[in-house]
Formats: C-alpha cells, structure tokens, sequence
C-alpha cells in the first residue's frame, strides 16, 4: 500500500473515530463532567502521550520563526476548535450542528484556494458541493429542527466559527508537514492548547467527582482522550503530509454516514433508500475531491 492509499484510510479510520465520539461523548458530558473541562482533560492526556512519544523516538527541534505558525495551529486546531463546538453544542441541537459542519471542506477549499496552495478544479468543485448535499440530507432526514429553541442562532454561530477555525488550522498546519515530523507538530500543538484551555477549564475538572465515575463512563472517557484526541489527530496529520487541505477537509462528509452505520449496528436506526443514496451522492464526492488530475500532483 503506498503512501496515498495509507493516507486515505487514514481519514478513514480518523473520521470513524470522530463518528464514534459523538455517541460516547453524551455519555460524558455534562452529567460526567462539564464540556470545559473535559476538553481539559482530552488537552492534557493528548499532550502528555505525545511529550512522551516525542522523548522517545523524536530528536528535533523547532525553528523560532516556526514558533507563530505552531501557535496560531494550537489556537485554531485545538483551543478554540474544541471550546466552540461544545459550547455552540450547549446552545444548538447536534442536528443543526451537524449541517453547520459541512460548511468545513467548503471553507477549507476556499483557503487553499485563496492562499494559492490549490487550483479551482471543476470536477473537485462539483465533488465538495455532492458531499455537502449529501451529508445535509443524511443530518436532516427525519429529525427534529427544534426551530423553538431561543438560543439555536447562538450555537449555530459557535459550531460555524469552529468550523471556520478547524479549516484555518488544516491549512496553516499543511506547510509545517513538509519541515517536520508529524508527531513533533502534534507535541507543540498540544502542549501550547494545553496552556490555552487550562484557565477556562481547570474549574471544572476541579468539580468533577472523580471516584463516584461508573467504568462504563471511564472507558468512553479513555477513548475520547486516547482514540479522538491523539489517533484521530495523527491520523489527519499523517495524511495532511501526503494529501491536500481540502481532501483531509472533506473527510468530514463521511461522519454522517458512518455516524448512520454505527446507529445502524446499534439498533437505533433503520436504513431506507434516502440514507443510502445520500450515502451514494457523499462517495462520489470524495472520489471526485480526492481524484488525482493527471496535470496536478496530489
């Protein structure tokens, strides 16, 4: 399997884990621990496996004009990513949560493009519009939009502006591929986010009653830290350092979709011709994002 091929079942495996994160994730928060603080605890366990890792097998160091562009990532990709999808999650419904989050690859395509890193390729515009109907359709289909909701516009704009800060860190993090080892960049990133998150929810992990947490809720808690937070984040990166931005962006379709297959396996939902069609439309997008032009090196 060659590198390009690896890198896909990479988004793969990583979007899984995401897909899998949700359901866990309700299981955790906020009768387990409040959002802030269990993005805390996801910052410190990931930081702490990647010094580790990195004082291991890594020896490298970091140029000091490379230190801005780790930080902003830290910020973007890590801070306040995670503390504006909870928080918009306090206020909105996962439903439209999950339509404001197909705004990402769109977003990330727009900044590759503006930034010159990738070229308006018609079939790969025709590939990121397919994937956003499709991932719409399979959020919307036979839910509830709770248009009562007071708050909903607040947490849409939350969920919006991580999805704007994610698509900001996919590219800006894209350069940093080609200087260094991924798991160098992941230590930075980690160890900066860490500093960043830790005024917001030192308080509440501080609240938490550790010893009263049910095993059940500890081993959703240690996928989260351990699968979401360090695998799916290697995962992308790894694949940042062989695919473009926006291919890694529109990865993100697929959690609609696998997101439906786990509720399937579960029980706690039916297939019909309209889930497998959107399933249908997503895959053709993501064959014609992550298509390779004979004129363009992937």
């Amino acid at each position: 399997m060659n590198s390009i091929a690896k890198s896909h079942l990479a988004l793969f495996l990583a979007n899984l884990i995401y897909a899998i994160t949700f359901t866990f994730a309700k299981d955790v928060m906020p009768n387990t621990i409040q959002p802030l603080g269990f993005i805390l605890v996801r910052v410190t366990g990931a930081m702490v496996v990647f010094q580790i890792i990195h004082g291991i097998w890594i020896r490298e160091k970091v140029k000091r004009e490379d230190y801005g562009i780790i930080a902003l990532c830290a910020l973007f990709g890590v801070a306040l990513n995670m503390m504006l999808f909870f928080k918009g999650l306090n206020f909105t419904t996962p439903i439209h949560a999950s339509v404001t989050m197909t705004s990402t690859p769109i977003i990330v395509f727009i900044l590759a493009l503006f930034l010159k890193s990738e070229k308006a390729i018609p079939l790969r515009i025709v590939g990121v519009l397919l994937g956003a109907i499709g991932a719409i359709v399979l959020a919307v289909y036979g839910r509830d939009f709770e248009l009562g909701n007071p708050h909903l516009a607040l947490g849409n704009f939350f969920v919006f502006l991580n999805a704007l800060f994610y698509g900001l860190y996919l590219t800006l993090v894209k350069p940093l591929m080609k200087k260094y080892h991924f798991l160098t960049i992941m230590k930075w990133i980690f160890t900066i986010g860490f500093f960043v998150v830790l005024p917001f929810g030192f308080t509440d992990v501080q609240a938490v009653q550790w010893t009263t947490i049910a095993t059940k809720v500890w081993g959703e808690i240690a996928f989260i830290v351990f699968g979401t937070s360090v695998l799916a984040y290697l995962f992308n990166v790894y694949a940042l350092s062989n695919l473009r931005a926006s291919t890694v962006g529109f990865y993100i379709y697929l959690q609609p979709v696998l997101a439906t297959f786990i509720a399937l396996m579960l029980g706690s939902d039916k297939l019909d011709i309209v889930k497998i069609v959107a399933a249908c439309i997503i895959f053709i997008g993501v064959y014609l994002v992550g298509r390779k032009p004979k004129a363009l090196k992937e």
